[in-house]
């Protein structure tokens, strides 16, 4: 592989990747101690067999200029390779303002071509490529340096096998036509709007077993404040407070210090001092909000209506036969929260109201809760029946 620690290296490298068809890119990052993930390397290959078609980019020697690479992610003409995108894609917008484009996600690929749930980069490795990994620079601290060996080779392991995996699964979908299906799964990981965590909407990820509205309105202040800040100081938001010490105080709304320091739950340094005031701030502008603009429950993405449940156990037979049927993952196709928000009429079901989900599982889901459609057993395997209308 090649080493690369200067801006002119890593210029010369990108210069000949943008004249193959893809590069296969992966990162390797520290986030247990901040908000935003920590970049410490960048592996990147293409095509060829030769150490001089794969790289090792050192983020963190001091001068080095990533302007090339973040040109070589927007070459159009080049394809940008990943497995399991989503966290690469969120160093990339935070560092550069900007995603890879276009991008192929190998995992989103093997999922719908049959290889199962979530499949992970080794499964494929040794599937595909039939060869093996050295897992055991897994857990390594990526920000230490000098990088040994070892290391390294496990890093840029990432990258060279991915270029097999990705042309096979590539072919696999052109003979089965459903690359559609897959750009339709990458416009949400293309999208700004994905990677831009607003504070304001940092509320609806919490989960709570009071619709109340006033308690809501102190969790939603709450959770802002707790976002913004965490953001501010670059910490995690659970170095401030973890979400059930964060529902505690929603539900005690303390007044003063005393008070707050009866929290069983809050840490230590957020019952004093700086942090403490502002919590208690929070709660004191959460208290005054007038009862017409506080949050009634439906607003919540994980509203407390539930859909029937033997409904929600013939759809989900259903989901599983056609999981079988197509080859599709079940997760891909319909997470089970999905399903149940696809039968209330909820926002977060509506992917498998349209494109690629909606043919192989919503129109049947539909025919199935108006009458048109029963399930029936043929042999080992679940059947559609059509059931004549009057």
């Amino acid at each position: 592989m090649r080493e690369i620690t200067t801006t002119d290296a890593l210029a010369a490298f990108c210069a000949e990747a943008a004249n193959h068809p893809y590069v296969t890119v992966d990162t390797e990052f520290l986030r247990e101690r901040t908000y935003y993930a920590q970049l410490c390397l960048i592996q990147i290959a293409y095509p060829g067999s030769g150490p001089e078609s794969a790289a090792i980019v050192d983020v963190l020697v001091d001068g080095l200029d990533l302007g090339p690479l973040f040109d070589l992610m927007q070459d159009t003409s080049v394809v940008k390779v990943f497995h399991a995108a989503r966290q690469d894609l969120e160093i990339f917008w935070q560092k550069a303002g900007a995603l890879p484009d276009p991008l192929f996600d190998t995992q989103v690929a093997a999922m719908v071509c049959g290889y199962g749930e979530q499949v992970g980069y080794e499964t494929l490795v040794r599937s595909i490529c039939k060869a093996g990994l050295d897992k055991s620079s897994r857990f390594t601290d990526w920000s230490r340096r000098p990088l040994s060996d070892k290391q390294k080779t496990y890093a840029v392991g990432d990258v060279t096998y991915l270029r097999d995996i990705y042309e096979h699964l590539s072919d696999k979908l052109a003979t089965s036509g459903r690359e559609r299906w897959v750009r339709e799964e990458l416009a949400v990981l293309t999208s700004p709007d994905t990677y831009r965590a607003d504070p304001a909407d940092a509320w609806k990820r919490l989960k709570t077993r009071s619709s109340a509205p006033r308690f809501l309105a102190v969790a939603r202040a709450l959770a802002e404040w707790r976002e913004a800040e965490a953001q501010a100081r670059d910490i995690p938001r659970s170095r401030l407070m973890k979400d059930d010490a964060l529902l505690e105080v929603a539900s005690n709304r303390p007044t003063n210090i005393d008070d707050l320091g009866k929290s069983r739950l809050l840490l230590r340094e957020a019952r004093k001092g700086r942090t403490a005031e502002a919590i208690l701030e929070v709660v004191r502008r959460a208290m005054a909000v007038p009862d017409s603009d506080l949050p009634r429950g439906e607003e919540r993405a994980n509203s407390n209506a539930q859909a029937s449940p033997a409904l929600m156990d013939l759809l989900k037979v259903l989901l599983k036969a056609q999981s079988e049927r197509t080859g599709v993952a079940q997760k891909l196709i319909a997470t089970i929260p999905e399903l149940e928000a696809y039968v209330l009429k909820q926002p977060e079901g509506d992917r498998l109201r349209s494109g690629w989900r909606h043919e192989i599982f919503g129109a049947q889901a539909e025919d199935l809760i108006e009458g048109r459609i029963a399930l029936g057993v043929r042999g080992k395997s679940i059947g559609i029946v059509e059931i004549e209308q009057p």
